[in-house]
């Protein structure tokens, strides 16, 4: 599972031009659902982000989205599960069926909501437009597989340490 994490100060999701989520302070989270993912991949990313610390306190990155009272913008984006490598058109073949992948994606808002964190989300499957306020800017790209974080990958401003 491959999770877009961006810090921010809003953002919303729009469906034929209505708002149908939106969030203020906290995060965005665009979530792309691999072939192989489980269960235990989404609780994984669900839970690394309620633990991740990177909104300014003491320290630039101090807080929790508990501690700042924050909430979750979570948006299904298949393509992350794409790939640019071979030609010019991107395959999406590591891409999970939809049915699956909306399961998945929607455990991930629903382990977030179950720990008291405000959630909204996108509708699976539309096309969307995403508007956010990014904080910072700070952005992770998070990977897990297995049940276990692989890898976080960060972009952080400069005044963040």
């Amino acid at each position: 599972m491959k999770t877009v994490i961006q810090r921010v100060q809003s953002a919303a999701v729009r469906v034929d031009g209505e708002v149908v989520g939106s969030v203020g302070r906290g995060f965005l989270l665009l979530v792309g659902v691999e072939v192989g993912d489980t269960e235990a991949d989404a609780d994984a990313t669900a839970d690394k982000v309620l633990r991740l610390r990177c909104f300014p306190g003491r320290t630039p990155m101090d807080e929790t989205l508990d501690d700042i009272g924050g909430g979750c913008l979570v948006v299904s984006q298949f393509t992350l599960a794409g790939s640019v490598r071979k030609g010019n058109r991107p395959s999406f073949t590591s891409a999970e069926e939809p049915a699956r992948a909306e399961e998945l994606y929607q455990r991930v808002a629903d382990r977030l909501a179950a720990c008291g964190v405000p959630v909204a989300t996108g509708r699976f499957g539309a096309k969307m437009q995403v508007e956010l306020v990014n904080d910072g800017p700070v952005t992770f790209l998070l990977f897990v597989r297995g049940g276990r974080v692989r890898e976080v990958v960060h972009g952080a401003s400069p005044d963040a340490g």
